[in-house]
């Protein structure tokens, strides 16, 4: 059954910038709707390779101080604007999501690609459900996704990994449109 709605919204759906979503975000409810309506994504064999941090107010200044302080003891030389963007980072928006990837390299039946598309399906995912509900979101990374020592201070275990952090709040102004690929360049028949 085609459903013109939800392709318009599909089509009108864009990020965010963090640094421009506003209180109010989420309320604690609001927040169990997005996530229960996201966790809704491919996962072969019902594993839940993934699971989801939640920081606000505080808890986001914190981490953000964490990750400053971590960044300067492993590059002294760090400019002090990097670590005022890392201090920052999750103050901005009034929720940020970390997606977690929990990854099975050994397991039998599903290959570890198969596990971090379904986290990365999760993440888009949890864009969708915030426009949705009527919030705004933007999908980032960073280099704390990217690092060990970040993800202890996340209480990550060695087969978890920071793969998102989603951004929720309410918008301001609406973001302009950008550019998209033409269909043409991104589709093409097998020709055998």
């Amino acid at each position: 059954m085609r459903n013109d709605v939800a392709l318009q919204f599909l089509r009108d759906r864009r990020s965010v910038p963090a640094a421009a979503l506003q209180p109010p975000g989420p309320t604690a409810g609001e927040l169990r709707e997005i996530v229960a309506t996201a966790i809704r994504v491919p996962d072969h064999g019902k594993f839940t390779p993934w699971r989801l941090i939640a920081f606000s107010g505080e808890a986001g200044a914190r981490y953000g101080e964490a990750l400053a302080d971590l960044h300067a003891r492993v590059d002294p030389g760090v400019p002090a604007a990097k670590l005022a963007k890392d201090r920052e980072r999750f103050t901005h928006s009034p929720v940020v999501l970390a997606v977690i990837a929990r990854i099975d390299e050994h397991h039998p039946k599903i290959p570890a690609q198969e596990q971090l598309l379904s986290a990365g399906c999760l993440a888009y995912n949890l864009l969708l459900a915030a426009q949705a509900a009527g919030f705004a979101a933007q999908w980032l990374t960073g280099w704390s996704c990217y690092d060990r020592d970040a993800a202890r201070l996340l209480g990550l275990a060695d087969n978890e990994r920071a793969i998102a952090y989603i951004h929720v709040g309410s918008r301001g102004e609406e973001p302009p449109e950008r550019n998209r690929p033409n269909v043409d360049q991104v589709l093409s028949a097998w020709q055998g």
